[in-house]
C-alpha cells in the first residue's frame, strides 16, 4: 500500500521514504522533519509504526497551515478543495491565476492546496516578494476531489495526535532533540542555501547548517539528511565535512527528467547522510538480532539435535 500524499509537491520523498525508512533504528521516540515540505516521510513512517510520535516544521507558514487543516480538519479542507475544483470547469486557466492571486494576498489552506494540485509538475515557484508565481498546467485540472478526499483523511488517520506543527527557523527545532528521537533532514541543496532561490520559499546558510549539525552530534543525536546527488559522472555540490563522521549512501531514484527529454539513460542518485549516532544505533539492532537467531538456533538444536 502506498503512503498518502494529498499535497503534490516536486522533490517530495515519497518514492524513495521506503528506504528512507529502511535506516530507522527500532526504538524512535519523535520523527523530526525541521525541512518538512509535504512531509511524505513522516506520514510513510505513520503508516509502517516507524515512531511514536512526529514534529513536523517549516519555514513556509502555508504549507504548515495546510498540513494542519488536512490533519486536524479533514472534511473542511475537502469540501473547501472541491468546491474550488468544480466552480473552474471552463475556465480553468483565468480562474486558476485568480485563486493564485487570492493565495497571495490571503495564503487560505484550500487556495494552496488547489494552485499546487494545478500547477506545472506540482512545483512551487516563489517570486523575489515572496509570491508564489508558478503557472498553471492547462492539459489537466487537478486531482479529482473524491482521490483528493481519499488521501487527505488517510493523512489525517495516520497522524491525529500524535503531531505538532511549528514554522520556525530549523535550528531551533533541533535544539528541541534528544537522543531517544530521529531527525530526517531535506533542507534546500547547495546552490540554494546562500542565496534565495526560486524553487524554495527560504533558503539557507551552509556554515549555520553544519554548525547545527555539528551541535547534534556532540549532544549524540540520530539523524538522517537527504544532500544532493549525482546524474551520471555528474555530481551535484560538495560532500559534507569530513569532520562531522558521516555514513554516504547513494540512493537511485531513476532517470532524470532532462534524460528521459534528450532520450539518455543517465541514472539519477540521491545521497544520503547518516549520522555517527544512528550508525552506532542501528549497528547495536543488527547486533541484537543476531545474538537472538544465535539463542533461537542454539535451543532449536538443543530440542532437536
Amino acid at each position: 500500500m502506498k503512503a498518502p500524499q494529498p499535497i503534490p509537491y516536486q522533490g517530495s520523498k515519497r518514492q524513495i521514504a521506503p528506504l528512507i525508512l529502511s535506516y530507522f533504528p527500532r526504538d524512535v521516540n519523535r520523527l523530526i522533519e525541521p525541512f518538512a515540505g509535504s512531509a511524505a516521510v513522516s506520514i510513510a513512517a505513520s503508516m509502517r509504526n516507524k515512531a511514536k510520535y512526529f514534529i513536523i516544521n517549516d519555514i513556509n507558514s502555508a504549507l504548515i497551515d495546510l498540513l494542519e487543516e488536512i490533519v486536524n480538519n479533514p472534511q473542511d479542507i475537502s469540501l473547501r478543495y472541491e468546491k474550488l475544483w468544480l466552480e473552474q470547469s471552463g475556465k480553468e486557466k483565468e480562474f486558476y491565476n485568480d485563486i493564485r492571486k487570492e493565495f497571495n494576498k490571503t495564503k487560505r489552506p484550500e487556495h494552496f492546496l488547489f494552485v499546487m494540485a494545478r500547477c506545472v509538475k506540482g512545483a512551487i515557484r516563489y517570486n523575489t516578494n515572496g509570491k508564489f508565481n508558478q503557472s498553471p498546467d492547462n492539459r489537466r485540472k487537478g486531482k479529482r476531489p473524491a482521490n483528493m478526499s481519499k488521501e487527505i483523511f488517510q493523512c489525517s488517520e495516520l497522524l491525529k495526535n500524535k503531531v505538532s506543527f511549528y514554522c520556525t527557523d530549523f535550528s531551533n527545532i533541533l535544539e528541541r532533540a534528544r537522543g531517544n528521537d530521529l531527525i530526517y533532514m531535506d533542507p534546500p541543496y547547495q546552490g540554494t542555501c546562500n542565496a534565495r532561490d526560486s524553487r524554495y520559499y527560504s533558503g539557507i546558510r551552509f556554515e549555520h547548517f553544519i554548525d547545527s549539525l555539528d551541535s547534534l552530534n556532540n549532544r549524540n543525536v540520530p539523524y538522517i539528511i537527504s544532500y544532493d546527488g549525482r546524474t551520471g559522472n555528474k555530481r551535484y555540490g560538495f560532500d559534507l565535512p569530513d569532520e562531522l563522521h558521516l555514513h554516504k549512501v547513494d540512493v537511485e531514484v531513476g532517470r532524470s527528467t532532462q534524460a528521459t527529454f534528450l532520450g539518455n539513460n543517465d541514472i539519477t542518485y540521491e545521497t544520503l547522510y547518516l549520522s555517527k549516532a544512528l550508525a552506532a544505533k542501528l549497528q547495536t539492532g543488527l547486533q541484537r538480532e543476531v545474538s537472538l537467531y544465535n539463542n533461537q538456533m542454539s535451543l532449536f538444536n538443543q530440542n532437536y539435535a
